[in-house]
């Protein structure tokens, strides 16, 4: 084996991976090639009792939308919510959000469901510019004063819905393709 070769190999992939990560290219990649893979079906959301699932809610707490409007949870109580906790700089949630965006479009007529999308950036510019960009148009909020209990989580993306009772009937923490057929029967027999 020729070591300068092996050497060479390395010093070409490393520099690659390098100029990736200090350009900021590597997250848009990465999320373009994660949500690629949910395309194909492989990962669904598992509609099955986890973790939060069956605990009560908390709704107190509030948001700021993207135009600075002040949002409360109290004002979703009595309905179907789902809820997507996310940030700009995670692969993974920008993976899933083009099928979020779908299930949005799909479902979003539906009464008494709603959608929050909960951008956990330092700064909300960055969240609002990704929306801004990527055209999406389920409602944004960011979590510019933390987030309560309910809401806590190891990771992120994690994805919740609370039925009109205040119970967390999903939870799921990682990427997942919402808009599949299943999830929407789901989230619509909530009501």
């Amino acid at each position: 084996m020729d070591w300068k070769k092996e050497f060479k190999s390395w010093g070409i992939i490393l520099a690659v991976f390098a100029f990736l990560y200090f350009t900021g290219l590597i997250t848009p990649i990465m999320g373009g090639l994660q949500s690629l893979l949910l395309s194909t079906g492989i990962i669904k959301p598992k509609i099955t009792l986890v973790d939060k699932t069956n605990k009560t809610f908390d709704y107190t707490g509030r948001f700021q939308d993207l135009d600075g409007n002040m949002v409360s949870l109290d004002d979703y109580r009595g309905k179907t919510v789902f809820i997507n906790l996310w940030a700009t700089w995670c692969p993974p949630c920008r993976a899933e959000m083009p099928h979020i965006s779908e299930l949005y479009k799909k479902v979003k007529d539906t009464e008494n469901l709603e959608f929050l999308m909960i951008a956990l950036d330092k700064e909300m510019s960055k969240s609002k510019d990704f929306i801004d960009k990527k055209d999406f148009s389920f409602p944004v909020v960011h979590a510019s004063y933390g987030l309560n209990a309910s809401l806590q989580s190891q990771s992120i993306p994690t994805t919740l819905v609370v039925n009109p009772d205040g119970e967390i009937v999903f939870y799921q923490e990682g990427m997942s393709n919402f808009d599949t057929e299943e999830f929407r029967n789901f989230l619509i027999s909530q009501n």
